[in-house]
């Protein structure tokens, strides 16, 4: 299943940058970087393969593109410390960031993925809005960079990640998807 926001396969990506990768031992960047990092996450992500699967179809979102944003977002729940994580104003497995939401369920239930996918959902429809003459693609691209710095960000496709942290994120998120769903999500 691709979802209804477009093929995360043939969205273009330039990977991590070396702000992303350095801090996880990685010497070089780019996509071979961004599938590193994902395939280290691919085990821990395993345990939520199944819930992942059931709200992207829930959503009509790519599976993939879920796990992309667990993997950069909290290394699919291995680096938060009791569900929380960016200082404590962010929660679960996809870092829903409690200035800006009202953070439902678990950290790593059913309910909390549903939701941090129901604000990327909102985030690429704000993209669509703004940016109608985009492919479903770029439009999916511009929603991921949405997701961590909000559609006001996103300005142009060419310098979609200006704002994001490491001014990497929707690449590096794409990157990593791809690998997720080479490897059945």
């Amino acid at each position: 299943m691709s979802g209804s926001y477009g093929n995360i396969m043939n969205v273009d990506t330039t990977g991590a940058s070396e702000a992303t990768a350095r801090p996880e031992g990685l010497s070089y960047a780019g996509v071979p970087a961004s599938e590193k990092i994902a395939e280290r996450d691919l085990k821990n992500m395993e345990k939520y393969k199944d819930m992942i699967k059931k709200v992207g179809n829930m959503k009509s979102v790519d599976p993939a593109v879920i796990a992309g944003i667990i993997s950069r977002e909290s290394h699919a729940g291995t680096i938060l410390q009791g569900g929380w994580g960016d200082e404590g104003n962010a929660f679960g497995l996809m870092q829903v960031d409690k200035r800006y939401h009202k953070i439902v369920g678990s950290w790593d239930s059913e309910e909390h993925l549903a939701q941090g996918t129901g604000i990327l959902c909102d985030m690429v429809n704000a993209i669509q809005k703004k940016f109608p003459t985009w492919t479903k693609e770029q439009q999916l691209k511009g929603g991921i960079s949405a997701y961590n710095a909000g559609p006001m960000s996103v300005q142009t496709y060419d310098r979609i990640d200006i704002g994001t942290t490491h001014h990497d994120y929707a690449n590096d998120v794409v990157a990593r998807a791809k690998v997720f769903k080479r490897n059945g999500y």
